[in-house]
């Protein structure tokens, strides 16, 4: 069976973070553009793939992935040699998990609805994650001292975390405090990061000509 990633996605949304996930692995891969202005994530084709009609998605080696974190969490298990996730047995684990799941929980929600600027929820209840100031302190604490999340180990938390203190301070939704310039500085200056950088240019530009 192959070992390469189809992944579909669209070079303007979420999917960058899994696009630089791969980079960042070697693996092997092909991207497969879905027109989002032409509403192809809503064709029978592509909802076979994801019921939700969103991207990213990938498949890999017969099994379907969606969910940006997750994809992350098992393309570093898929492909161990890149050393994108701690050991199984490590201590490191638990916090690898902890950070990873706290950027979708919490993170990814505290900074979309500062973005577009809804009310946050009631701080108890099924739907709080705190306060947007709260997840802001606590994610300024995981990346303190760093260099990254899991100290001296870059892994796939730190591709999740960063992507979204990128988008965060892009759009203004999360305060460009020194120590997410910092750490937004860092990672934009792996290879990986430029390379997924150069290729989404090329992809933005190709499907605009297309258009």
């Amino acid at each position: 069976m192959s070992d390469e990633v189809v992944f579909y996605s669209n070079p303007m949304s979420r999917g960058g973070i899994v696009h630089w996930m791969l980079e960042e692995l070697g693996a092997p891969y092909r991207y497969e553009v879905v027109d989002l202005e032409k509403g192809e994530q809503k064709t029978p084709r592509f909802l076979a793939i994801n019921p939700m009609g969103k991207v990213p998605a990938i498949v890999h080696r017969g099994t379907v992935v969606t969910e940006c974190a997750a994809i992350c969490a098992y393309l570093a298990d898929a492909f161990p040699a890149a050393k994108l996730a701690p050991p199984t047995d490590s201590p490191a684990r638990g916090s690898y998990y902890r950070w990873l799941f706290f950027a979708a929980a919490c993170v990814d929600a505290a900074v979309v609805d500062r973005a577009m600027q809804r009310p946050p929820p009631a701080r108890t209840g099924p739907l709080a994650y705190g306060t947007y100031e709260t997840t802001l302190d606590t994610l300024e604490k995981a990346i303190t001292p760093g260099p990254y999340i899991l100290g001296s180990q870059f892994s796939a938390a730190d591709v999740v975390i960063g992507s979204q203190i990128h988008f965060g301070m892009m759009t203004t939704a999360i305060e460009p405090r020194g120590a997410f310039q910092e750490y937004e500085n860092r990672l934009q200056g792996r290879p990986a990061h430029k390379r997924m950088t150069q290729k989404v240019e090329q992809l933005t530009a190709q499907l605009k000509s297309a258009g």
